[in-house]
């Protein structure tokens, strides 16, 4: 009964009418020009990942092309180090196996760094000095004939224990246990113990509680909640460390008239429907008072400011090419709790954000 009781009420939230569920203030912000200072020559390219040490430093994971040889295409990740003024510091990894396509980077509480690679289905965990101290996943090898990108069977083939199929995020609990979304195939949450024993992994492609369709960011409150952004369902999801059901919640915020989309036509009725809210990023503040800040996807591209129960407590920006604009915030750095890092892939640019206090 429980179950069936889940999901009718995810039903009702689906079929309910799409601008009549939410509103919420905007937020007012800054964003800080030009903050990244990058070498003569050098650019980002799509840039899907962000994060922010205890320094003050921000890791930028970024698609441009490091040339080192194909997986099914170009390679495209290379992981740079800035200071806390955006003055670049180093590459992280040069010509490092993993690297395939750059998906997003996190950093834990002992500042290592970990980097998820989607196209060779990696996660690279390297200590503060750059040296990679652990690795998850396994890519394909060149020489294998098997050695192609990952078809889409439905229903999915079998998930592999230890293996990964297109890993998306990482996080951690209080005891160092490591939690990785995974991902674009097969759909689940995998559990690793802080010495990187697997423990087990949960979920698989559906729209019931606890199912994915594309688990795409995860974030963990300090009680030791995960939130999994759970993209194509457009809803978050919350679990205990153990993988159960907690509850979920929807971001149901219509987009001010006239906003146009970056890339491709403007979304419109159902195509709308699918897209509304659906959490393509997720940080969460470090202070006392933690609330989680979620990027929609590239249209109609907001940031939300989002209590820990999914009260929408407000928006950010919209859909554009100009500062203070978003096209595909894939990855959010909460650094504090009015400094938050957007990486966006359409706009090949980081912005740093400054949320001025609510009245």
């Amino acid at each position: 009964m429980k179950l069936k009781a889940c999901l009718f009420v995810l039903s009702a939230i689906l079929a309910s009418p799409l601008f009549a569920q939410q509103s919420a203030p905007e937020l007012s912000f800054d964003s800080v020009p030009d903050f990244f200072k990058l070498p003569p020559g050098m650019n980002f390219g799509e840039v899907p990942g962000v994060a922010v040490n205890s320094k003050g430093h921000v890791f930028v994971f970024t698609r441009s092309n490091s040339a080192n040889g194909p997986a099914y295409a170009p390679a495209a990740a290379q992981l740079f180090e800035f200071d806390a003024n955006g003055q670049y510091i180093r590459e992280i990894g040069k010509g490092l196996y993993a690297w395939s396509e750059a998906h997003s980077v996190r950093i834990d509480k002992d500042d290592n760094i970990w980097a998820i690679d989607k196209g060779s289905d990696m996660v690279i965990k390297f200590n503060q000095a750059g040296r990679v101290a652990m690795v998850f996943g396994r890519r394909a090898e060149g020489a294998d004939e098997d050695s192609k990108p990952w078809g889409h069977p439905n229903p999915p083939l079998p998930a592999v224990d230890g293996l990964f199929r297109q890993p998306t995020d990482v996080a951690w609990d209080s005891d160092g246990n490591i939690y990785i979304t995974d991902g674009y195939v097969n759909s689940r949450v995998a559990k690793y113990d802080k010495n990187g024993d697997w423990i087990k992994s949960w979920g698989e492609k559906g729209t019931a509680p606890g199912q994915f369709r594309l688990p795409h960011a995860i974030v963990i409150d300090r009680n030791n909640n995960l939130y999994v952004g759970d993209r194509t369902n457009r809803r978050v999801q919350v679990f205990d460390t153990d993988g159960k059901f907690l509850r979920m919640f929807t971001i149901d915020v219509p987009p001010v008239p006239g906003t146009h989309a970056v890339n491709g036509n403007t979304p419109t009725g159902d195509r709308l429907a699918a897209v509304l809210g659906a959490p393509n990023s997720i940080c969460i503040t470090p202070g006392a008072n933690q609330v989680l800040y979620i990027g929609e996807t590239t249209f109609p591209g907001r940031i939300f400011k989002v209590s820990l129960d999914g009260k929408v407590l407000g928006v950010i920006g919209r859909s554009g090419r100009q500062l203070k604009q978003f096209s595909g915030a894939h990855q959010l750095a909460c650094a504090s709790d009015n400094v938050i890092y957007a990486a966006e892939t359409s706009n090949w640019r980081v912005q740093k954000l400054i949320i001025h206090p609510q009245k």
